[in-house]
């Protein structure tokens, strides 16, 4: 995939103050629109820049929720309860969504913001609004001098020794473990039964030095801050956000794996036509433009990210000296991964 195609639990809470200028019918359920997302730097980033302008432009209230949970999607749908009305999720989830039907088909004619989005952030379920990574990151505490710069520095564990934290789930170990192995980046798509055995034997290879397989974003900043990691793979807007907090972390986007945050309404929710004008409002340049701000996750308009000072473009994964070094994800490959080889996966994390 080139980069023109580049992507891709609390209950709601139950306060019913009052909505502006909506009627009350018209909002459905008694209950404010509710709009759930992973938490931690991201949720900040999203209610700063989207959710809270479109509240106060609007009139309404909307409850902030985390972390996102796809099987929670799934089930509200299947019970016809409904508590969620725009979520945040990654790029597997909309295909998933898409496959097995508990999202809403969008309506673009309701998004006409979408027309400026390269043609691969836009699936019939889900709209990309912000960009971020999964890098390598470490702890500066046992590398002063810098950690490793490809995933082949991640695994050698003689260069840089010391515990090390990955994802719990193949998804982004698949494309790391194969980067780590020597495949190019554009080798590493499209998804081949030898890719992914190769890709499990060279997890195998680096298990024993693993100590932590985070779930929560949260956990690799912690973990190298407080020492018990020494390296670990990260979210990039966690990490950012630890550094600025003063936390003895380092990463690099070089060998990163960029992605993007997706948009989807859940098929029910009683709000679809606020949860479309608040998606278009997120993708209007000036709402974009405050992401540019924060500096934890960036822009995903190309035309704004080029509007950043040097500084930022540091940060940014859009930033065109970034991007040239990282792997885009292919989140269609990571679906077919997660599911055909779970089995063998588990079974590994046994081992």
């Amino acid at each position: 995939m080139d980069r023109r195609t580049f992507l891709l639990s609390a209950t709601a809470g139950t306060m019913l103050a009052g909505l502006g200028g909506f009627p009350r019918m018209a909002l459905g359920q008694n209950r404010p629109f509710t709009f759930t997302s992973w938490g931690g730097a991201l949720s900040d980033a999203e209610k700063s820049a989207f959710t809270d302008p479109f509240a106060a432009l609007k009139g309404v209230e909307i409850v902030n929720t985390s972390p996102t949970e796809t099987a929670k999607i799934k089930a509200m749908v299947e019970a016809g309860a409904v508590e969620w009305d725009l979520v945040d999720v990654g790029g597997r989830s909309v295909w998933q969504g898409e496959e097995e039907g508990f999202l809403e088909k969008l309506d673009l004619a309701k998004i006409p913001n979408a027309a400026n989005l390269e043609k691969g952030w836009v699936a019939p379920s889900g709209i990309a609004t912000s960009t971020g990574a999964t890098v390598m990151a470490w702890s500066t505490t046992a590398f002063p001098d810098g950690g490793p710069q490809n995933w082949a520095d991640f695994w050698d564990v003689k260069r840089f020794p010391g515990p090390r934290g990955l994802y719990k789930y193949f998804y982004y170990n698949y494309e790391a473990a194969l980067l780590a192995a020597g495949l190019k980046r554009e080798e590493v798509y499209p998804l081949t039964a030898e890719k992914a055995e190769k890709a499990l034997a060279k997890i195998k290879e680096i298990k024993p030095h693993v100590t932590v397989w985070w779930g929560a974003g949260a956990q690799p900043p912690q973990l190298l801050s407080s020492g018990e990691l020494a390296l670990s793979s990260a979210w990039s807007g966690r990490v950012l956000a630890a550094s600025k907090e003063g936390a003895p972390v380092g990463f690099t986007f070089k060998d990163g794996i960029a992605w993007a945050n997706w948009f989807v309404i859940p098929k029910g929710s009683p709000h679809v036509d606020l949860a479309h004008e608040l998606i278009n409002f997120s993708l209007a340049p000036e709402q974009q433009a405050k992401l540019l701000e924060l500096k934890t996750y960036g822009p995903v308009l190309g035309s704004v990210t080029s509007t950043a000072d040097a500084e930022t473009l540091k940060v940014l994964v859009m930033a065109p000296d970034n991007l040239k070094d990282m792997l885009i994800i292919n989140e269609r490959d990571a679906r077919k991964y997660m599911q055909q080889y779970e089995e063998q996966w588990n079974q590994l994390m046994l081992q």
